[in-house]
This record gives structure tokens, sequence and C-alpha cells, in this order.
């Protein structure tokens, strides 16, 4: 639950509703800022829709393998993950275990790349020009090379654990993501692919989720089943803040401008915006309601919040304070 006694600004909600739902199983959105879209992975209906920031339109684009999912009673499983390159966006889809790359700009389709495991988070790494994908059902990172004429999956990282979550520092070339059943936070050198670091995460008993970064800052965000944690990057990951929320966190996401944490409780159907201080304090600054079972937001160059609602089939929008 929210802390009492507090003060912070309550922000209204809208939405967009997606086509072919609901359901409609999402998990990680991304936001391109060269071409003001934000990608919606929507899973089970074989598309990705595309949200034109200015104008609000929505442009889906077809043809993505389904299968059904091992878990009852729940959605086929389709694209699932996107990450956006130098003026290609790529997706990860658990229907077919492939990735696909898009042009930015004309949506047109170009690539695709068949993995050996089911992908899950997808981060371009501009250093090395690869596409770190975690892939947690075999415990390994995949690399998937993009810089030639030809990508291809390249090589793998295996881990101790299941991989949830990812960031990257580009200028000190580390890749992060988390332990989830180990409740561990890794730093992995991008060109050596050794980890160099492994840090407790903050986190309670079910473990870490998502991951943001302020590079500038040397601060890493680990999302917590029920709040957020910031480790010290420049002091062997200690532990600066904890921001506690309700319960149903998942990915998070962070704008380095503002210093603004956006922290999505699908149990309290609450989006919380956390001010982030110079020493790495987190404090409620804004909330805004959402949805139940709502989560990972992902955040536009305006600050803007784009919400997945699953099981509504819609992208709950969230703006700033004016």
């Amino acid at each position: 639950m929210l802390p009492t006694l507090a003060f912070y600004t309550v922000l209204a909600a809208t939405s967009i509703t997606l086509p072919d739902g609901p359901p409609i199983g999402m998990d990680y959105l991304a936001y391109d800022a060269v071409n003001h879209r934000v990608w919606v992975p929507a899973g089970n209906t074989g598309k990705v829709d595309v949200i034109d920031v200015p104008s609000g339109k929505l442009t889906p684009i077809a043809g993505f393998v389904t299968s059904p999912n091992p878990r009852a009673g729940r959605p086929k499983m389709g694209p699932s993950s996107a990450t956006v390159a130098d003026g290609v966006v790529w997706i990860g889809n658990r229907g077919d275990n492939t990735v696909c790359s898009f042009d930015g700009k004309t949506l047109a389709k170009r690539t695709c790349i068949h993995l050996a495991s089911m992908p899950d988070g997808l981060a371009y790494a501009s250093a090395t020009r690869e596409i770190w994908v975690t892939t947690p059902r075999d415990q390994t990172i995949t690399i998937v090379a993009v810089g030639g004429k030809t990508p291809a999956a390249s090589s793998s990282i295996k881990l101790e654990g299941d991989p949830e979550g990812y960031a990257i520092d580009a200028a000190r070339g580390i890749f992060f993501t988390n332990l989830e059943d180990k409740n561990r936070t890794l730093a992995i050198d991008l060109k050596s692919h050794e980890v160099v670091a492994n840090w407790t995460t903050g986190c309670d008993s079910e473990g870490p989720r998502g991951l943001a970064i302020d590079v500038a800052r040397k601060l890493l965000f680990v999302a917590c089943s029920n709040g957020a944690s910031t480790l010290d990057l420049g002091h062997d990951g200690k532990l600066l803040g904890h921001l506690k929320t309700g319960d149903g966190v998942d990915n998070i996401d962070y704008r380095a401008e503002t210093m603004m944490l956006y922290v999505a409780s699908g149990k309290d159907a609450t989006l919380t915006i956390a001010k982030v201080s110079e020493a790495g304090a987190l404090s409620v600054s804004a909330t805004a309601p959402t949805a139940a079972g709502a989560r990972n937001p992902v955040v536009d160059g305006d600050g803007t919040a784009y919400v997945a609602d699953s099981q509504r089939g819609r992208v709950i929008i969230v703006k700033p304070a004016p």
C-alpha cells in the first residue's frame, strides 16, 4: 500500500482499445523516441499494435505466429517483447521462438531469426550492435548479432538461474539482468560475456522482476513484486532506497530527464510515479488509477506512461501533471 500522511498528485487516465481482444496478452512494450511511437506486442492476436504518439493513431502489424499456451486457461502465445535499435524495431515472439526486425519508420518487415529457446525480454546493445535476449527456459542470455548484412544468433551465456528483466549501460559496456529465482541482480560485460558483479536485489522472497537504469547517475532500479529498489552502480550495488507499492509489479520504466520512476501495481490497480533523489532515494510524486492486473509501463519523451491492461485488451495512458 502507498504510505499514509503523504502528499502527492493523483492523475487521470485514458485508454486505447486494441483490436481483437479482450483479452490480449501483453508483456514488454517499447517506445521509439525517433519516430515517436509506442510498440505494443499483442500476444494472442498475432499482431503488434503501433501507437503514433502525436496523433494517437493505432496501426496493427499482422502475420505473427501464435501457439497454444502450456498454462491452462491462458491466451495463446505470440509476440511479447520489443526493443528499438538503430532505425529498426525488433520483436520477440514466444509463438515460434523468433526475433524479427521491422523498419522503424515504414513498419515494413525485414528479417527473422529463429532461436533455440523462447525469447522473453529484448535489449539492444549499441556498443556491440547486438540484441541481447533473456531466454529463461534454459537459463541463458541469447545474443543476436545485427551489425552485419545477415543477422544471426551468434552465442549464448549460461546463467545459474532464470533471467528476468534487462537494462544496458552502453557507456560502460554492461548488461544487467535479474535471476528471479535466486533474488540476485547480475552485471555482465558486453564484450567478454563474463558476469562481473552479482548483487542482492533489495526485494523480498518473491524475487526481482524488471530493471531500469540512470546511466549518468550510476543508478540501477530493480522492480520487486511489490515496489522497487535503487542500487548504486558506483559502489558495488549498494542499496540506496526502496519504494513499497501494492503487489503485482513486473516491468518498470524510468525517465532520466525528470528523474521519475514508473511502477505499476496490478493488484492495487495503480500506477505510481516516484521521484528519485540525487542520492537514489525514492518518494511518491504522483499516482494514477489503472485497472486490476495492469502492469509494465513504458514512458514516452514527454513523460506520458502507457500501461498494458491485458485483461481488458487495452493500453492505459497517463499524462504527466500540467
